[in-house]
């Protein structure tokens, strides 16, 4: 499985009625995939993240949506960024995203973290329990879902889980690629490190020489070769042929989440916008290139949370992005 160059729908929010929504999700996922990006990824949330929007904006369930870009798309692999593993069972889980394998003929990425929004668990009914016990749930999970995708049958009887001689089939590959997401440097580096086939680090993008490092901590751990576990970084780009138009566009989302740039200082500034890479397409690749991958990533997740959904940006950001991460 080779990552390098993905596309995350983070909202639903398109100012365009109910029945016009979808059609704006698939046209950019097609738009990705002729632009060569090679993922397409959508939230596992039911409620909108409050870093991106409010709880009661647009939300469409992960799988769902993603059985249904199967049919409008040929080659472009498709998965959640990520899976909340405390919304479902993992042998359903296995068995729903070993199905969107099948549906799509073999292009499914199981993305899975431990789950984090406690608003969603609270309002739906989830069990959201301590930090340690959704880590811990995780890992438990994996030691079904894991075997599960190889056509294995696993008896499971642990303290969240059990199974018993589990099947999963059809399936249509001996195996099916496994993401995990998330920047927790010792519980989830060292799942990934265990289980997975890619990472996608959540994280300021300052912070990813330290990351790294303690991904080839966790991997030396386990005796795996860190370069096995190809890694990505998940970018919120928000980019214009008119650079000052992309800078307004940054302005407005900040705003539209509370915080004005205009009257921060230079360390607020900075924080508040380390995750963020802004301009004209030049501008882009270069932080692109400066901010992560040379710190050593292998590959780049974007998001276009402010205009992804405008008719040609999606096209944009695949030619700008596509040189620094092919080959």
């Amino acid at each position: 499985m080779s990552i390098r160059l993905g596309y995350q729908i983070p909202n639903f929010s398109y100012g365009t009625p109910v029945r016009e929504l979808f059609p704006t999700v698939v046209a950019q996922v097609r738009e990705a995939e002729a632009a060569g990006f090679d993922t397409a990824f959508v939230m596992d949330h039911f409620y909108q993240l409050p870093g991106i929007g409010e709880p009661d904006e647009p939300m469409l369930e992960a799988y769902s949506t993603l059985s249904a870009l199967a049919m409008a798309t040929t080659d472009i692999a498709l998965s959640a960024l990520v899976t909340g593993n405390t919304y479902r069972n993992p042998a359903m889980l296995a068995k729903t995203v070993t199905t969107l394998d099948v549906v799509s003929g073999g292009r499914a990425v199981l993305g899975i973290g431990a789950g984090w929004f406690e608003l969603e668990h609270r309002q739906l009914g989830y069990e959201f329990g301590t930090f340690s016990d959704r880590f811990d749930r995780l890992g438990e999970a994996l030691e079904i879902i894991v075997p599960m995708l190889r056509g294995e049958r696993p008896t499971v009887e642990g303290t969240w889980y059990r199974t018993e001689n589990a099947i999963n089939e059809p399936r249509i590959r001996d195996t099916l690629p496994v993401l995990l997401g998330g920047g927790g440097e010792r519980k989830t580096f060292g799942y990934a490190a265990r289980y997975a086939d890619h990472l996608n680090v959540i994280c300021n993008a300052s912070e990813l020489p330290r990351k790294l490092d303690a991904l080839a901590a966790r991997c030396e751990e386990v005796g795996r070769d860190r370069s096995t576990l190809e890694t990505s970084f998940l970018a919120f780009v928000m980019l214009d042929e008119d650079g000052e138009r992309a800078r307004q566009l940054q302005r407005e989302f900040l705003l539209s989440r509370g915080i004005d740039l205009d009257t921060l200082d230079a360390d607020a500034r900075a924080a508040a916008t380390d995750r963020q890479f802004v301009g004209t397409p030049d501008d882009v690749a270069e932080q692109i290139q400066r901010r992560v991958l040379d710190r050593g990533v292998d590959g780049v997740v974007i998001n276009l949370v402010a205009n992804g959904h405008q008719p040609g940006i999606v096209e944009l950001a695949g030619r700008t992005l596509g040189p620094l991460v092919s080959g």
